[in-house]
């Protein structure tokens, strides 16, 4: 296991990396031993928590697969205290945004009947009876996984439900619009959050609002900065074989070598200070590299070697 910004590497599946901060560790010691009583030994409380970020894992991959099937890019979970993580780049298209957040919570949806199914299996087995803990234990993760569903829903930007409805309102409201409708609606169910959780004396919930606050002004001001790209006049004869967005027409590409801005569309993707070329451009829309070939629609098709 390699660490990796304060985490730990734990396995790589289908190309996708998953990490565990170091602070879960921490954090699982307190909350197990908070929980101590609750079954007949403190393993069953392991047992508990480790199930809890195994839904949590399993969440991510639903992100992250789902993400991969519309031809984005998704190699990266973190799991942390508070959660999950997955570094999810879909496509800047309304309908793949969507699939690839909803398809976290249906995760959720599917293991609801498998557990219901899990627990009448225990049940009629007789072990209920002769091993309390476990019929213990099953109810414990139904709900906890019922619990994250309902959360994760919630219609509050960053949460699966708050993406979910900005993935809505971009088929009627564009990209920037969509962003910025959510963000706001995501600062009134912060400060909801906010409110709650001094009400009832939750500390982590208000470091779940607190998170939450901050993704929503950062996703505010991407929504302005959207807003702004949009309006700009496009050029001509060139578009993103991903987004299918015409690049802008500016100096808003800057050289890798000596740092001067310049329309590398104008240029033929040359540095006009140092005469440095590049062998592809990157899109503003959506962040993608691409050869100029690909841009004007060209398809380069490099030839086999002949045998001799």
């Amino acid at each position: 296991m390699r660490s990796r910004q304060g985490s730990i590497r734990l396995f790589q599946f289908s190309g996708i990396d998953v990490y565990l901060h170091w602070s879960w560790f921490l954090v699982a010691v307190f909350e197990i031993q908070s929980r101590a009583g609750t079954y007949s030994s403190v393993v069953w409380n392991v047992f508990e928590y480790l199930a809890l970020f195994l839904i949590v894992m399993f969440h991510e991959f639903g992100h992250s697969l789902a993400c991969r099937s519309v031809g984005g890019r998704a190699n990266q979970i973190v799991l942390w205290p508070l959660g999950g993580v997955a570094y999810v780049d879909p496509p800047p298209r309304p309908g793949a945004t969507l699939w690839s957040i909803a398809a976290g919570p249906l995760v959720n949806v599917a293991f609801v009947p498998v557990l219901l199914a899990v627990g009448t299996l225990v049940k009629s087995s007789g072990l209920a009876t002769t091993m309390p803990d476990i019929i213990h234990l099953i109810r414990s993760v139904a709900y906890i996984n019922l619990g994250l569903l309902i959360f994760n829903i919630l219609p509050v930007y960053p949460l699966d439900g708050g993406q979910i409805l900005r993935s809505l309102l971009w088929f009627v409201l564009g990209r920037a619009r969509s962003l910025m409708v959510a963000a706001v609606i995501g600062f009134l169910g912060v400060a909801g959050f906010i409110f709650f959780a001094v009400k009832v004396g939750d500390s982590w919930l208000g470091l779940i609002a607190l998170y939450m606050g901050v993704n929503c002004w950062s996703g505010f001001q991407q929504a302005r900065a959207l807003s702004a790209l949009a309006k700009l006049p496009r050029r001509a004869g060139y578009k993103c074989p991903i987004c299918e967005s015409s690049p802008p027409i500016g100096e808003y590409w800057k050289c890798g070598n000596c740092g001067q801005a310049f329309d590398t569309f104008a240029t033929g993707a040359v540095c006009p200070r140092c005469s440095s070329r590049f062998d592809s451009t990157r899109c503003l829309d959506c962040g993608r590299t691409h050869a100029m070939a690909e841009w004007m629609g060209q398809t380069i098709i490099v030839p086999s070697p002949v045998l001799k």
